[in-house]
């Protein structure tokens, strides 16, 4: 994954600090988001899809520590830089016990900050590599769910990470029923009817893709979900 493709959240209450940091971030070319308290973060973390957090401990309404723990409920390997005015051990313990990949002190200069993201995604993207590829074969179309391309014919698509995460949950169940709120619970977090709105575009979405090939089929399942059907 290139520099460009990361998506960055950071939760930095100091919004003069946080203001700075996204400017870096950007010019570096990152995708950063930048929320100013833990609640706000983790509404945002559960709407997106993000490559890296950078995480703040000490904020107001949901302080980092929290806020790391309920993403780790969610996301097991997302990668979590904490920076923090502490540098006592117990604290830097507390956020490594949590699953932080680095701890940053304050204050710190950008090119520290740079370093320390670089080197976490070489080793998480080493990671990533060395685990088991996953690709279906999906009528003529071959979906690699690692680089998230479907391809066919010579010719690529780049998916979202929404889309290839609710293509590889269809290909799983093949010519059977995918629940609708399962999908929902697992790739959105919430089967609210916002989300289900949501989800029927990215269906919509997936049979754009496939519909150079006629042997295969999204249907609907009335009450029930979806089905890819597939020779």
């Amino acid at each position: 994954m290139e520099i460009k493709d990361i998506k960055i959240l950071l939760a930095e209450d100091d919004k003069n600090l946080g203001t700075v940091l996204k400017a870096y971030l950007d010019a570096k070319k990152f995708k950063t988001t930048l929320r100013v308290n833990g609640k706000e973060a983790l509404d945002e973390f559960k709407m997106d899809h993000y490559d890296f957090l950078i995480l703040d401990v000490m904020m107001p309404i949901k302080d980092g520590f929290t806020l790391a723990r309920e993403v780790r409920e969610l996301d097991k390997e997302v990668p979590i830089l904490f920076l923090t005015a502490k540098s006592l051990p117990e604290d830097k313990m507390e956020g490594f016990k949590l699953g932080a990949d680095d701890y940053l002190s304050k204050p710190f200069s950008m090119e520290e900050l740079l370093a320390r993201i670089e080197a976490i995604l070489r080793r998480t993207q080493m990671h990533k590599s060395n685990a088991n590829k996953e690709i279906f074969t999906i009528g003529k179309f071959s979906f690699d769910v690692t680089r998230h391309i479907l391809s066919a014919e010579g010719e690529s698509h780049k998916l979202t990470s929404k889309e290839a995460e609710l293509l590889k949950m269809l290909c799983h169940r093949k010519n059977e029923t995918l629940d609708r709120s399962e999908a929902l619970k697992h790739i959105w977090h919430d089967d609210s009817y916002f989300n289900a709105r949501s989800m029927d575009v990215y269906v919509t979405k997936l049979r754009k893709y496939l519909k150079d090939d006629p042997t295969i089929e999204i249907l609907n399942v009335h009450g029930v979900g979806f089905k890819l059907i597939t020779e």
